[in-house]
């Protein structure tokens, strides 16, 4: 949006002066930061009462010179109010309008100083074009990161956060306006489809339309966005999950490959947790291996107990959907096994704890979701099959204790099932593993080294 219409005469004069190019001379000197803005007292005052009263109480003997240090927006956003005092065109998009309004508030430019004033013009913008607009809302939600405090007194960021979950509730039939989505291109969106009667079809907008653009997005703001969507109860569990499916695969550095920043675990730790509170309640809205590598970067950035054992209850509900790569978790630093067997020891325990409280008579399965049709027994044999090609390879690992591998296999070996070959060749693998560790020992100690 565009305001005024006068040329923009403002000049600068090295990095810390700006003054009005005018044949009036200066009569007012207002400081802002470490820059001086050399300026004329009616177009100012006329319109901010802020400025009124501190040239009122300006004592300075040379001439009206004022301190405004804490300014939000600093010295851009001062200048831009000052062009609107004096009537030059100034542009407002959606990088540079909170900044200005919250200016503005500073400033005190206030329709009871003036018909028209800053203010309102900008609430006006913000109301009929920014807050319709969905990338315009999240670029000023973005925006408001360094102006926090006064961005929430002005209820900006409330009002963005309502344009956003308006908009990612909507019926996708009435999406209309343009949106980034990471797919592979439809050949009629490339031009290439073949037209049935000169009319190209309409294509229908995916449920998850809007998932890749709130990545952009900062934890706090992410979280916020989310929560405000899942409060309009109009999206489904399955895409909120792909949501923070998506944000923990680009926003968490190694997240995919079970690896973390080493020069910042606080603020990793702090992104695991949110990801794991934002989880929507439904099971099976996400998949049991996005959160067994949750788990895994919950574990790894020490996260609370809290997170570990949610993930821990909702992981060994899935755990039929998991793989042996899934659980293949590494041990912590210093431990002397390749794998953390216990972790795996923990959800089995846990999946044959919820198994026993579930009514055989019903099937575990949402509707909609993504878990696969598994009854009781089902699950079960499904997860002797897991934790059997588990058991083979963790086998190979030297310093694996057969504690750990006697209480991992006698976890699963009361299962019924038509065969426990799979077992059988986990315990034959572990055997000649500790039988080659055995003759080894046995010859270096005969040879007296």
């Amino acid at each position: 949006m565009k305001l005024g219409s006068k040329p923009d005469s403002f000049q600068t004069d090295g990095d810390n002066i700006r003054y009005v190019a005018t044949e009036l001379a200066t009569d007012v000197v207002v400081n802002v930061g470490d820059v001086k803005f050399y300026c004329h007292k009616f177009p100012l005052l006329s319109k901010s009462a802020r400025l009124q009263k501190l040239v009122a109480t300006s004592n300075d003997e040379i001439g009206d010179e004022i301190h405004i240090q804490d300014i939000p927006g600093g010295p851009a956003a001062f200048e831009i109010c000052a062009k609107f005092c004096y009537g030059m065109t100034v542009t407002l998009n959606a990088y540079n309008v909170v900044e200005a309004r919250c200016a503005a508030e500073y400033l005190e430019m206030y329709e009871t100083v003036e018909k028209g004033n800053l203010i309102y013009k900008i609430d006006v913008f913000l109301n009929s074009s920014i807050f319709r607009s969905w990338k315009d809302s999240i670029t000023v939600l973005q925006t408001t990161k360094s102006l926090l405090a006064w961005s929430e007194k002005l209820k900006v960021i409330s009002r963005s956060l309502d344009s956003i979950a308006s908009k990612a509730s909507i019926d996708t039939s009435l999406v209309e306006w343009s949106y980034n989505y990471n797919r592979k291109k439809l050949p009629s969106e490339n031009g290439n489809s073949l037209q049935w009667n000169g009319v190209r079809k309409q294509q229908t907008v995916p449920k998850d339309w809007w998932v890749e653009d709130l990545c952009e997005l900062h934890i706090d703001l992410y979280k916020r966005v989310i929560t405000t969507i899942k409060a309009k109860g109009r999206v489904s569990g399955d895409v909120i999950g792909e949501a923070v499916n998506a944000y923990a695969l680009r926003r968490l550095p190694g997240f995919s490959k079970g690896l973390i920043p080493n020069n910042d675990i606080i603020k990793y730790r702090s992104m695991v947790e949110t990801i794991v509170w934002l989880l929507p309640s439904e099971k099976g809205t996400v998949s049991c291996s996005f959160l067994l590598r949750l788990l895994r970067a919950a574990i790894l950035s020490d996260c609370g107990e809290m997170e570990r054992n949610e993930l821990t209850r909702r992981i060994s509900q899935q755990l039929p959907e998991a793989t042996v790569t899934d659980l293949l978790i590494r041990a912590p630093a210093g431990e002397a096994t390749i794998y953390d067997v216990g972790i795996v020891h923990n959800l089995v325990e846990e999946f044959m704890t919820h198994i026993s409280q579930t009514d055989p008579s019903k099937k575990e399965f949402n509707e909609g979701s993504r878990s696969p049709k598994f009854g009781a027994d089902a699950s079960k044999l499904l997860v002797a099959k897991l934790i059997d090609g588990y058991l083979a390879e963790i086998a190979g690992d030297p310093n694996l204790p057969l504690s750990k591998f006697v209480n991992l296999a006698e976890h699963i070996d009361s299962i019924s099932r038509p065969s426990h070959d799979g077992l059988y060749r986990a315990i034959d693998m572990y055997l000649k593993v500790i039988s080659s560790i055995s003759t080894l020992v046995y010859t270096v100690g005969k040879s007296g080294l």
